[in-house]
């Protein structure tokens, strides 16, 4: 089997599988593991892929930049930021992570809700300005420019001394086993920080995220928050996940 044939081949079955093992494949060739080392290691290069111990996993779409990002499930985003909203009562102090869904419940804020909404995103903040009701902090820091968020010890400072009601949070990749994860580490500790300060953290999960693999754990999965999915996760995910300790709201 040529190269390309057989990197088409790890591919296809990481869409239908989910994951490629990398002794299974070299013994299903006669090949060494050496040689499917060396494709993996390729791959994860060319971004198709990312790699782990032993084998692959699909590589998350959401690690994409932010633009790239907004492209993705669109109707499914739209969904869960109205299911999201519903959670949110006047006067609440709110904290918005950054991200295309968060960016999607921003634009349906109803024009009457009076609320105080804190983020660390300039593109969050600047659609929350539409809003003359609304109260908008934006958090300082370093510019972490591939998802548009600020991150660092400034940033991690000020959120230390917050006190919100609600955390809706964005999260790269979601997996049963591995938790939710994102692409940064510094991004990571903002989303953990955010989570102990908040009194409940939901975790915005649109279904492209799901068995996917990032390589900064934010949480792992034994404390994996709340989440609002969209009806197109399958119901053993969604049963997977609340006997993790998860409630699960899905959004219609």
């Amino acid at each position: 089997m040529l190269t390309q044939q057989r990197r088409q081949y790890i591919l296809d079955l990481l869409q239908q599988e989910g994951e490629v093992v990398a002794k299974v494949l070299a013994q299903q060739w006669s090949i060494s593991e050496d040689t499917i080392r060396r494709d993996l290691r390729e791959m994860d290069k060319q971004g198709l892929l990312q790699r782990v111990h032993g084998g692959a996993l699909p590589r998350s779409p959401a690690l994409a930049d932010l633009t790239t990002r907004s492209t993705l499930c669109g109707e499914e985003k739209q969904l869960i930021a109205r299911h999201a909203l519903t959670l949110i009562q006047p006067g609440d102090m709110v904290v918005l992570d950054g991200g295309t869904t968060t960016l999607a419940l921003c634009q349906q804020i109803p024009a009457s809700l009076r609320a105080t909404f804190v983020t660390h995103s300039p593109p969050i903040a600047m659609a929350l300005a539409q809003h003359p009701l609304l109260d908008v902090v934006l958090l300082g820091g370093r510019l972490y420019r591939h998802s548009m968020v600020a991150v660092g010890g400034m940033t991690l400072e000020t959120i230390q001394q917050l006190q919100p009601d609600l955390y809706f949070m964005g999260a790269s990749s979601i997996n049963c086993e591995q938790g939710a994860s994102t692409g940064d580490p510094e991004e990571a500790l903002i989303k953990r920080a955010l989570a102990r300060q908040a009194r409940a953290c939901w975790l915005l999960a649109s279904s492209e995220k799901f068995d996917t693999h990032s390589p900064c754990q934010i949480l792992p999965a034994s404390q994996l928050p709340d989440m609002i999915v969209s009806p197109q996760l399958s119901v053993i995910v969604r049963e997977r996940l609340q006997q993790l300790g998860c409630r699960v709201l899905v959004a219609v």
